[in-house]
């Protein structure tokens, strides 16, 4: 039985409700329209977000379960800890996005595929000039080891992807990023799907019906000023959820 998808048209705003999206495969919404940055912004103050490869349309998804993390309640294992103390790293806020993303879209040991293809990539670029998408940053010895990006509108992050190119890198990064998000009061980090990686950090799942009442509840403007491009000092090492 073939599967019927809404099409997205030429209004930039238009997505069918959420709660019409498919049960197999879990969360698919619509296909078609772009990446316009407008479209974008509007999708994820809707619970939707772009997920598709090179050889498929442009595909949105809403799944029934979301994974999320509430700044604070990351759970940082004795070893991570350990890691921390270990190596010498910093760490920045927006002072290299187009490598991060660069490096978030480089094949993973297993696969050689990405979904973060090169129009995605421009179109996130896009986001990142107009205020709404960060990255966080870490780095050793002056190379990028470590990185994550997503949006930021009104008071949660909506995050997209990770890298690592040193043990650990990736998780330190995200406990970068609760630091920051913690400073500036963000009510939680939407991390869309289940990852085990994320789970071992604390995320959880909630329905999608949750989820979309919590964003519904927030602050959906854009806020610049808290992303400044700056250093982070790390010193959530003993306080975050001991």
């Amino acid at each position: 039985m073939p599967i019927y998808l809404p099409e997205l048209n030429d209004d930039l705003s238009y997505f069918p409700a959420v709660n019409t999206a498919l049960a197999e495969p879990d969360g698919l919404l619509a296909m078609g329209g772009d990446l316009n940055p407008e479209r974008l912004v509007h999708a994820y103050q809707q619970g939707i977000f772009p997920w598709f490869e090179d050889d498929q349309p442009i595909l949105w998804w809403s799944p029934s379960q979301r994974m999320v993390l509430a700044p604070g309640k990351m759970h940082i294992s004795r070893s991570l800890r350990k890691s921390l103390r270990r190596q010498t790293f910093t760490f920045s806020i927006n002072n290299a996005f187009a490598e991060v993303i660069e490096s978030c879209a480089e094949p993973r040991d297993y696969s050689s595929n990405t979904w973060i293809t090169d129009t995605m990539q421009d179109a996130y670029l896009q986001l990142h000039e107009m205020g709404f998408a960060h990255s966080i940053e870490v780095w050793q010895e002056g190379q990028l080891v470590g990185g994550l990006y997503g949006l930021y509108i009104g008071d949660i992050f909506c995050g997209e992807s990770m890298f690592h190119t040193v043990t650990d890198a990736s998780k330190i990064a995200f406990i970068a990023l609760q630091q920051h998000l913690l400073s500036i009061g963000c009510k939680l980090i939407d991390c869309q799907l289940h990852n085990k990686h994320l789970a071992s950090l604390g995320a959880i799942e909630i329905s999608r019906e949750t989820f979309i009442n919590q964003l519904n509840s927030q602050n959906t403007t854009v806020q610049q000023q808290p992303w400044q491009p700056q250093a982070l000092v790390l010193d959530l090492i003993d306080k975050a959820n001991t």
